[in-house]
């Protein structure tokens, strides 16, 4: 795989485990880029290590007096850079592409996670967690897969550079070759405590960054409060807790990194010393002890990957378990479904509540709870969030049909819509049935005011279409996000549309245009509102009280305010003692009416 063919048309199924198992599965994805990789770093590092042999055999020459030996060194010299050369720019190309291709396809994966499992996802975890593994965990990972083609390349190097000094001269050999092993492995035991303490840095800095987004996005509302201080001291002192875990961990590594310029310079210091008395005995040449030395210090640069694959590992073993324990998530339903692809028609029935909407009719639920609501929502939209008995659309269970056709027949729109940056038109070019504009939609949305807004905001567009929306619509009011979304629901026109609250931010007047706007437009579509203002509720064909999980009541909202005290008291916002109150006159009443029955009972048995 290659960048220019990204992305994968297929990322694969992953082995999400353990972060461990994540690596793996990764890494084994990417064998054909490994391998490449470790025969560029292979060729780079070999040619890199045969310098020495080289500079011996050429001072030797020198001392031998051998042009001929000196210029055939010359040649294995150039030959050393071109292969130096060759090697290190096409290393880095494909080392690059590993990272590029691992990162983009862990991406995907978690794209495509997201859209299986739609609200359900950041229910299950934290959106922040969610955004840091799509950013910064997928940079981390990626760098530890193409490390290990490099450190495969260079411990390969080091072995080979080991055994051709032992071949090569046996007496200097074998303590470079015991001494590297000691060089290599020596900070070892000073890993787990380096990765605790990048774990525990990498944890605050994870709540320092959720503490910074919640603050950002609730920035206006702490503004009314006076919020701004409290919030701003606990960012410090998260901070601050960041800073100093940063400086332990820093550190832990700088005296790995001493440690790995200590031990191959006293390894050093030893071949030179144990080098020299040999010479001096006539057991070695001038030139042997140069190329040891040599060799030695060229080892250097490939055991710097020993500590460069131990940082990566540290740092890429909690990315990619964060990333696998959002990759193991799993939709309660299967995803794929086991009917054939189609969108159903006909009456929506949810078999747990007893809820029933009627095809081409406006229907009206009330709910008490606001998360038992939000909760009967996605469950009608085919996003149960705990198995149950599968919603029907047309006694087709919506479980058994594929997630694209769900979502095609059945749309769910929350009480927290999201509206994506870009502009207006971008908002609104969504998957369409086509029988409604964007302008109709808009109008009976009632987002007149938002319009002129966006067009105020934009100092470079007259046409409110092409307006901006910066991310998230802060710029915009509750009342005009909601709008805007609820625009966006019905350009899409879907079977079957459902809103939770879509109201719940705007006036009282323009909720009734709303009202009005969305009966027109929606006549002869099935639509479910959850609501409990009685604007919309008396503008609906159907109502449902669902109380305790259940259909409780059904009827339309004058008959249902009159007759059913618990509609009455959560439509009217009637307290629990008010209620009480209403119930107790109403016991009162009753009785007094069975102690007049029995009265007239009496005087009718006197009188016969």
């Amino acid at each position: 795989m290659q960048i220019q063919d990204l992305p994968y048309p297929d990322p694969g199924v992953p082995d999400a485990r353990s972060g461990p198992h994540f690596l793996w599965w990764l890494w084994r994805n990417q064998l054909g880029g490994q391998l490449k990789a470790l025969a560029w770093g292979l060729l780079h590092f070999v040619s890199v290590s045969a310098l020495p042999f080289c500079v011996g055999l050429a001072v030797q020459a020198v001392i031998d007096r051998s042009g001929t030996r000196l210029a055939l060194t010359g040649g294995l010299m150039a030959l050393c850079g071109t292969g130096i050369a060759v090697g290190d720019t096409f290393l880095h190309r494909a080392a690059v592409t590993n990272w590029i291709t691992a990162a983009a396809r862990i991406q995907q994966l978690l794209a495509r996670k997201a859209a299986r499992l739609g609200s359900g996802l950041t229910r299950r975890v934290a959106a922040g967690e969610v955004v840091a593994v799509s950013t910064g965990d997928v940079e981390k990972v990626g760098w530890f897969v193409e490390a290990v083609s490099r450190f495969t390349a260079a411990a390969l190097t080091v072995v080979v550079v080991c055994v051709g000094l032992v071949v090569y001269q046996p007496a200097l050999g074998v303590v470079v070759a015991v001494g590297l092993p000691v060089v290599a492995l020596a900070v070892l035991p000073l890993l787990p405590r380096a990765t605790r303490r990048a774990d525990i840095q990498r944890e605050k800095a994870g709540r320092a960054t959720e503490l910074a987004s919640d603050t950002v996005a609730g920035l206006r509302v702490l503004r009314g409060i006076g919020g701004e201080e409290l919030f701003l001291d606990r960012y410090r002192r998260a901070s601050q807790e960041v800073r100093h875990a940063a400086v332990r961990s820093a550190r832990m590594w700088s005296l790995i990194s001493a440690i790995q310029v200590l031990l191959p310079g006293l390894l050093l210091i030893a071949v030179v010393w144990h080098g020299i008395h040999l010479a001096r005995q006539g057991r070695i040449t001038v030139g042997e002890l140069v190329t040891v030395y040599s060799a030695v210090m060229v080892l250097n640069y490939p055991l710097r990957h020993f500590e460069e694959i131990a940082m990566a590992y540290s740092f890429s073993r909690p990315s990619a378990k964060r990333a696998a324990r959002v990759l193991s998530l799993e939709r309660s339903t299967d995803a794929d479904g086991s009917r054939a692809a189609e969108v159903p028609g006909g009456d929506l029935y949810d078999p747990a509540t007893g809820l029933l909407a009627p095809a081409g009719r406006l229907t009206a639920v009330v709910c008490g709870d606001p998360d038992a609501a939000g909760r009967l929502a996605e469950r009608l939209g085919g996003h149960p969030a705990e198995p149950g008995p599968a919603v029907l659309l047309g006694g087709v269970p919506l479980d058994d049909l594929p997630l694209d056709s769900a979502r095609t027949a059945v749309l769910v729109q929350d009480k927290d819509p999201v509206l994506l940056s870009g502009s207006l038109r971008e908002l609104l070019d969504v998957p369409s049935s086509g029988a409604v504009r964007a302008e109709d939609a808009l109008t009976a949305a009632q987002c007149e005011d938002v319009l002129d807004a966006l067009v105020q905001g934009s100092l470079d567009t007259a046409d409110p279409m092409d307006a901006r929306i910066t991310e998230r619509g802060r710029s915009l009011s509750g009342g005009q996000r909601q709008r805007l979304a609820l625009a966006r629901s019905l350009v899409t026109d879907p079977e079957v549309l459902v809103l939770d609250e879509p109201t719940s931010a705007v006036d009282s007047h323009t909720e009734a245009r709303i009202a009005d706007g969305l009966r027109r437009l929606r006549s002869g579509r099935t639509t479910v509102v959850f609501t409990s203002s009685p604007l919309l509720l008396d503008r609906a064909d159907r109502i449902a009280l669902v109380h305790a999980g259940e259909v409780a009541a059904v009827g339309v909202h004058r008959e249902l305010v009159d007759t059913e005290p618990r509609y009455r008291a959560v439509v009217t916002r009637e307290t629990d003692e008010e209620l009480a109150t209403v119930d107790a006159d109403a016991d009162l009443a009753e009785e007094g009416a069975l102690l007049g029955a029995f009265d007239r009972l009496e005087e009718i048995e006197e009188s016969a």
